[in-house]
C-alpha cells in the first residue's frame, strides 16, 4: 500500500513519525515509515532511534553522507509498497485526516501533491525572507497549483506511484541544494504522467535563517542554469530561465551584469536584513544567474584562447 519516505539531516522526527504512525494505524492500511538520517552525526539521532519502537517504522542513519536528492532515492530503493509518500523531516501535520484524504484520492493519478503552508506570523525577523517567499509566492491552494500541474510539485508533501518514481529518479549528478523538484517534475511531464492537485497541506517547520536562504539560492540557481545548460529542462518550463534566454536573445544581459554588480551589496544588506523585499529578492535572482552566466563564458573564452 503505502512507503512513508522521510529524509532527514540533524533534525527530531520523532514527533512526525508518531502522528503519521497513529494516523495509518487510524486508517488501517498497510504501511511502512522509513527515516534515514544523511550521516549527520546529530545528537538528535538518539531520540530517533525511538522511532524503530514503532511499528512498521524504522530510523537508521548512513555512515557516509549522500546529499538529499541521493536520500530520497535510496529511501526509495528501499521502500516494499506500490506508493511512495515523501515528506521532509521538519514537517508538521497539521490535519487529523492528513492521511486519509491521501488514501481516498489514490485512484486513477500517478502523483499527488497535497502542498505546503508557512506559518502565520514569521518566526523572526531574521527569517523573513525565507518565510515573506514561501507564505506569500509558494503557497498555493490546489486550484491555482493545477493551472500548471507540473511546475507547482514540490516533492515534500507528494504520493508518487513506486513504478512512475522508478522512471524518473532525482538526479544525484546535483550536488548543490535546489531544483531537485524542477529536474524530477519536467521529466514527470515529458512522460505525461497523471497529476492531481488537493489540498492536504502540511506547515513548514524550519524556517531558514536570511543568510541561510541567501545562500541556498544562489546554489539553486547555480544547479538550474547547470539543469539548462545540460538540457535536462526547457526554457519554457522555468519562468527564470524564460527569462534569462529573453535576456540574452535582447543582448542586455552584460547591462544587467554590471548593473548587478554595482548594486549587489545594497540588495543583499536589504535581504538579510529585517524586512527585505521581495521585488528586490527576484532582482537579486536574475542579477545572479547572468552574472554566473557571463563568469562562466569568459573562464570558456580564456581557455579556447
Amino acid at each position: 500500500m503505502l512507503s512513508i519516505l522521510i529524509p532527514i539531516y540533524n533534525y527530531n522526527v520523532y514527533p512526525l513519525v508518531q502522528e503519521l504512525h497513529k494516523q495509518c494505524l487510524e486508517c488501517g492500511i498497510i504501511f511502512e515509515i522509513l527515516c534515514q538520517d544523511d550521516a549527520s552525526n546529530s545528537p538528535l539521532n538518539q531520540i530517533n532511534e525511538a522511532v524503530n519502537s514503532l511499528t512498521n517504522s524504522s530510523f537508521i542513519t548512513l555512515k557516509k553522507n549522500i546529499a538529499h536528492r541521493e536520500n530520497r532515492n535510496s529511501l526509495a530503493a528501499k521502500a516494499k509498497y506500490d506508493y511512495l509518500l515523501f515528506i521532509d523531516g521538519d514537517s508538521i501535520i497539521i490535519s487529523p485526516n492528513y492521511i486519509q484524504i491521501y488514501i481516498s484520492n489514490l485512484c486513477n493519478f500517478e502523483v499527488i501533491y497535497g502542498g505546503r503552508i508557512h506559518p502565520e506570523k514569521c518566526p523572526s525577523k531574521n527569517q523573513k525572507l525565507r518565510w515573506k517567499y514561501g507564505r506569500f509566492i509558494e503557497d498555493k491552494i490546489a486550484i491555482n497549483r493545477s493551472k500548471k500541474p507540473y511546475q507547482s510539485i514540490l516533492f515534500n508533501n507528494t504520493i508518487i506511484k513506486k513504478s512512475c518514481f522508478d522512471k524518473v529518479k532525482f538526479d544525484s549528478d546535483l550536488k548543490k541544494y535546489g531544483h531537485d523538484d524542477t529536474q524530477l517534475s519536467y521529466q514527470l511531464s515529458l512522460l505525461k504522467i497523471s497529476v492531481l492537485h488537493i489540498d492536504n497541506p502540511i506547515k513548514h517547520g524550519a524556517i531558514d535563517t536570511n543568510l541561510e536562504y541567501i545562500i541556498k539560492t544562489k546554489e539553486s540557481i547555480e544547479n538550474l542554469l547547470s539543469l539548462y545548460e545540460h538540457q535536462k529542462i526547457n526554457r519554457d518550463f522555468v519562468r527564470l530561465i524564460k527569462l534569462y534566454v529573453f535576456i540574452e536573445k535582447t543582448k542586455v544581459k552584460f547591462i544587467i551584469t554590471k548593473t548587478y554588480s554595482v548594486f549587489s551589496k545594497f540588495i543583499l544588506k536589504n535581504l538579510i536584513g529585517e524586512n527585505p523585499n521581495l521585488l528586490l529578492f527576484n532582482i537579486f535572482r536574475i542579477g545572479y544567474l547572468c552574472s554566473i552566466s557571463s563568469k562562466k563564458q569568459g573562464s570558456i573564452g580564456v581557455r579556447n584562447e
